[in-house]
C-alpha cells in the first residue's frame, strides 16, 4: 500500500495544535515520505517545523550529531542512530517532538544484508520516549511500498504516544 495515513496525521496534528507542540523529522529510509505526511495535513504549518532528510553517514554526523565511528560500524542502521536522530532533530527545527528513522527498504546483497527492516525512535523535548524494529510483513519487496509501510508504521506509534503516553521501551 503506497498510501499515507492522512486520518491519523491529521489526529496528530489535532493533539499537536491543541497543546501548543509541534513536531520535527530526521529520516533515512523513509526519504522523506515522513516530511510529505506530516505537510499534508490540515494546517501544517501550525504544528510541523520541518524534517531533514539524511541519506549517508557525512550528512547525518554533519547536521545530526551522528558519531562516525559508529555510524561507520553499523551502516547508519541501528538504535542509536534512529535515538541521535530524533533528539538532534528536536534542537535542529526547534520542536517538543521529534521522529528518527532509519533502515533497509531494500536488500543489499554485497553488504550481507539480506533482511528487510528499520528502526524508529520517537523523542519528546530531546529524549527518547519510544523505539522499536519494525519490519516488512512478509512478501513486501517493494521499496516504496516498504518505504510507505514504515511510515504508517511510525505515525501510528505517533499516535498511540500522544493519545495513551508511553510506558518507556526501547530496544
Amino acid at each position: 500500500m503506497s498510501t499515507i495515513n492522512l486520518d491519523s496525521v491529521n489526529q496528530i496534528r489535532a493533539i499537536l495544535i491543541n497543546r501548543r507542540q509541534s513536531l520535527a523529522v530526521a529520516e533515512s529510509v523513509t526519504a522523506g515520505i515522513l516530511q510529505v505526511a506530516f505537510s499534508s495535513a490540515d494546517k501544517a504549518a501550525e504544528y510541523f517545523q520541518g524534517g531533514i532528510t539524511a541519506y549517508n553517514l557525512g550528512q547525518k554526523a554533519r547536521h545530526l550529531g551522528l558519531d562516525p565511528i559508529h555510524g561507520e560500524q553499523s551502516n547508519c542502521v541501528s538504535p542509536q542512530t534512529a535515538r541521535t536522530l530524533a533528539e538532534n532533530c528536536c534542537s535542529f527545527f526547534s520542536s517538543h517532538w521529534g521522529i528518527g528513522v532509519t533502515g533497509y527498504a531494500s536488500t543489499v546483497p554485497e553488504q550481507g544484508i539480506t533482511e528487510l527492516y528499520a528502526y524508529y525512535s520517537i523523542a519528546s523535548d530531546r529524549e527518547e520516549m519510544k523505539s522499536a524494529r519494525i519490519t516488512p510483513p512478509p512478501g513486501l519487496q517493494d521499496p516504496i511500498a516498504v518505504r510507505y509501510y514504515y511510515t504508517n508504521e511510525v505515525i501510528n506509534v505517533l499516535l498511540e504516544v500522544l493519545t495513551h503516553g508511553v510506558q518507556k521501551k526501547t530496544i
